[in-house]
């Protein structure tokens, strides 16, 4: 087994109520992280009672800050928190409350936690933030347009913020995975009940977006930096050439 030395070292999981998230917590307690919670869910009752609590939303400073200050030695910190918005509508049936709620939470939630992240990194001699993103930053599908203008601004911010925070020892990475089983997914393609098992494409489990993380923060990963580690079983790299 490898061990990514992440040992006590202190971590923030935006979103980590459910999904993704909840997986990336999981798996950073496996590898001895301290973790600590930022989700507007309430605290979920099989939840270990190590992990520290906070209740709120990603686009309200006040709680990013305050989730923040509760992670003293903070070296880790982890973007999951993120909606779909508008799904399946045209543009033109899009309102700008809907388009604007997406960028809030997807983009402006993920510059908050590195704002108030890496301010607390600094003082601590450095750590590695990673935003979950999605291959929907890079390519587009019918009917998502305020989702994939969130996360393609994802990408762009976190190349933005590597750079400004190299000289502080703060990396900044993403993850884009296509589709994983989570809540959100199931309910966005209406397989609530029916799940994925009979789908005619590969989805990724929670927990191999959730592996991904782990190896960005850790410091076998400390020459990766303003990147975005792609998971769409190699759907990008696939040309439209009718050959």
């Amino acid at each position: 087994m490898m061990d990514l030395k992440l040992t006590g070292r202190t971590a923030l999981v935006t979103g980590g109520a459910s999904g993704i998230g909840r997986a990336v917590v999981t798996a950073l307690l496996a590898e001895g992280a301290r973790v600590t919670v930022l989700d507007r869910a309430p605290r979920p009752a099989d939840l270990p009672g190590s992990v520290h609590w906070h209740t709120g939303d990603v686009t309200d400073e006040d709680a990013v800050a305050g989730a923040v200050r509760d992670c003293e030695g903070l070296a880790v910190a982890v973007g999951c928190a993120g909606i779909s918005g508008p799904m399946g509508k045209a543009p033109t049936d899009i309102s700008r409350a809907d388009f604007s709620r997406t960028v809030e939470v997807n983009l402006t939630g993920q510059f908050l936690l590195a704002k108030h992240a890496a301010g607390a990194m600094r003082e601590w001699g450095g750590g590695a933030i990673v935003f979950v993103a999605s291959n929907s930053g890079f390519v587009a599908a019918p009917g998502m347009a305020a989702y994939c203008a969130s996360k393609g601004g994802v990408l762009m911010l976190a190349k933005a913020l590597a750079t400004d925070l190299d000289p502080y020892g703060v990396r900044v990475n993403c993850v884009a995975p296509s589709i994983v089983d989570t809540p959100m997914s199931r309910a966005d393609l209406g397989l609530v009940e029916a799940g994925f098992d009979d789908q005619p494409f590969p989805v990724h489990r929670p927990e191999e977006i959730a592996a991904a993380v782990c190896y960005l923060v850790s410091d076998l990963a400390r020459g990766v930096n303003g990147t975005t580690h792609v998971l769409d079983f190699g759907g990008l790299a696939r040309s439209a050439f009718p050959a």
